[in-house]
This record gives C-alpha cells, structure tokens and sequence, in this order.
C-alpha cells in the first residue's frame, strides 16, 4: 500500500473561506494533483512509472507500432491514460 505524507499548506484567509464553501471539492486532491504535474515538468514521470524503453517495449510486444499512430491520438491516449492514473492514485488509502 502506498504510504502518503501529510503536509500543511498555507493559503491566504479569502481563499480559505472561498474553499470552505465548496465542500464537493477535494483540495487535497488538487493540490497532490498540482505538486505532481510540476515535478513532472521539472524532472520527469514520478511514482510507479516504467521507464520509457519498458513502456516502449510493452507496447511493441502489444503489436503496436508508434509510428502508424497518428500525433493527435497518441496525445489523446497520453491525456487518458493520466487522467486514468490520477484516479488511481487518488483513491488509495494511507494507513
């Protein structure tokens, strides 16, 4: 099971109240959303990610040849599959 640390995070007092009033909204879920998207753009894929020559092997070995694979797709997979990922992620539990 994925272990989760927890930290604090200070916001100022009017966007505070404004996050209390929208109680259907997970904040801590946007921001580990948002903490991760930024490390992945400053150093790469973070958590339980195969290399890229391993994804790149497990999807030779599916039959697929990424360059049949029109730009515009592989980026709408791509999108997909992270959103896939996040909910994932999101509903595991720490103990």
């Amino acid at each position: 099971m994925l272990h989760m640390a927890n930290i604090t995070l200070s916001v100022p007092d009017e966007v505070y109240r404004r996050m209390k009033r929208r109680r259907d909204v997970k904040w801590s879920e946007i921001a580990r959303r948002a903490i991760v998207e930024k490390l992945e753009q400053v150093e790469g894929p973070v958590g339980f990610y195969a290399s890229t020559r391993e994804l790149a092997d497990m999807i030779a070995s599916a039959g697929v040849n990424l360059n049949d694979v029109p730009l515009n797709e592989a980026i709408r997979h791509h999108r997909k599959m992270r959103e896939l990922e996040w909910q994932r992620t999101s509903t595991i539990q720490a103990n």
